[in-house]
């Protein structure tokens, strides 16, 4: 058995016991829960992942909720000790929830809540980071000045893909995938060609035009083009087509590729944003990673097992000017061995979510719901123990996205 872990204690009178597994930013979130006379018990073990013993230790005999996070193994044997000490209700500190058995939290009758939309932006930002990255070479040029190295302008020096009038490709055209999309079309004027069991409708409105309000606006009106976006950004989104070929610009192309492996082989740039599950695990794989382009750009911000990391790592050796960028590992916290010897690879540590301006920043969404139809997490610990089960964000992950769903 795991030795006791280091906690804080917030309001110690409380009447139900709620325990997060980590430290998160900001109070209030805590404050929510002390309001409702949550006694909060915060782990502040040093260790980056507890072990299943560390959370059965920190549940103990009595817990009535737990908020816990993506790196935890959430099954059997966690909710079966969380439902023995009476507790009703688990959230999961991240948008996806490929760490958390579902089938056993309902065994068990405990409700399962996760975090959709309150990540989108920051993680799309991340993918375009990415790709901007790996295309032009950021980080490769970055230890070549560091190592000294530099000793004068060269045309041949770190030439990289120019991303303008290319096509990005998108895998799973949700939320994410298509604010990534979006950032790449309207930020580099880059073509679309995106798969989706689902017909992506507003994307395709974006990248299309067909508001003639909107192009009314663009042509006609005498507002500054900085404040139009900030008064009429739906008409602007809506419009971008018609937008640049207003401006004497080529407007740019959709499509909605009828197979996976069209994606693969006619896009320059690829961004991964399926959800994980039995269906996506090794999406890309060796025959697939083969019939991309040989100075194709791959991007991963959704989950690491999307990726045979092993083969990808031989598809980066073979074929030095194909360049990946990813931010999720297959086993993480590890790297697959030769990964990080790959100068076509730019890696970061799971750091989508890490911006300031992000909702998680504060993560208010844990515990409190803006949507009313939503079970918060509060009332499901004031109930009794004879609750029906309400699974109350998982059903809303699923809402309006696609499978290929995108881990929103």
């Amino acid at each position: 058995m795991a030795k006791p872990v280091s906690i804080e204690v917030w309001n110690p009178n409380g009447k139900y016991r709620v325990v997060s597994t980590k430290s998160m930013p900001g109070t209030r979130w805590i404050r929510l829960l002390t309001d409702q006379d949550c006694r909060v018990e915060i782990c502040t073990d040093k260790k980056t992942i507890l072990s299943v013993e560390d959370i059965l230790a920190l549940i103990g005999d009595k817990c009535d909720g737990v908020i816990g996070q993506l790196t935890e193994d959430w099954g059997e044997v966690l909710f079966s000790a969380l439902r023995r000490a009476g507790g009703k209700a688990f959230s999961n500190m991240a948008v996806g929830y490929n760490n958390v058995d579902v089938s056993a939290a309902n065994k068990y009758g405990i409700a399962v809540g996760n975090t959709p939309g309150v990540l989108t932006e920051t993680t799309a930002e991340l993918a375009a980071s990415l790709s901007l990255a790996a295309s032009r070479r950021i980080v490769e040029a970055d230890q070549f000045m560091r190592a000294g190295l530099y000793d004068g302008w060269l045309p041949h020096l770190f030439v990289g893909n120019l991303l303008k009038g290319q096509t990005v490709g998108v895998i799973g055209a949700g939320r994410i995938g298509s604010a990534y999309a979006r950032m790449m079309i309207e930020g580099f004027k880059m073509n679309l060609i995106y798969y989706d069991l689902y017909q992506a409708t507003r994307l395709e409105k974006f990248v299309t035009g067909k508001s003639s309000l909107a192009f009314h606006f663009m042509t006609t009106s005498h507002i500054p083009s900085f404040q139009l976006l900030g008064l009429s950004s739906y008409y602007f989104l809506t419009a971008y087509g018609q937008f640049l070929k207003a401006n004497g610009e080529q407007p740019v192309t959709w499509k909605r590729a009828a197979t996976m492996e069209d994606v693969l082989r006619e896009a320059d740039v690829i961004s991964l944003h399926p959800v994980l599950d039995k269906t996506t695990y090794h999406l890309i794989n060796k025959e697939r990673l083969a019939i991309m382009k040989k100075e194709a750009i791959l991007v991963n911000a959704s989950r690491g097992p999307v990726i045979d990391e092993a083969a990808l790592v031989e598809h980066l050796k073979q074929n030095p000017m194909f360049r990946v960028g990813l931010d999720v590992f297959e086993e993480e916290p590890f790297m697959k061995p030769g990964l990080a010897d790959q100068k076509n690879a730019v890696v970061v540590p799971h750091i989508a979510s890490a911006s300031k301006g992000s909702d998680m920043s504060n993560p208010s969404p844990l515990v409190s719901y803006g949507d009313p139809q939503h079970t918060s997490f509060q009332s499901l610990l004031q109930q009794n123990s004879s609750h029906q089960h309400t699974n109350f964000a998982y059903q809303d992950s699923q809402a309006s996205n696609s499978t290929i769903v995108e881990d929103t």
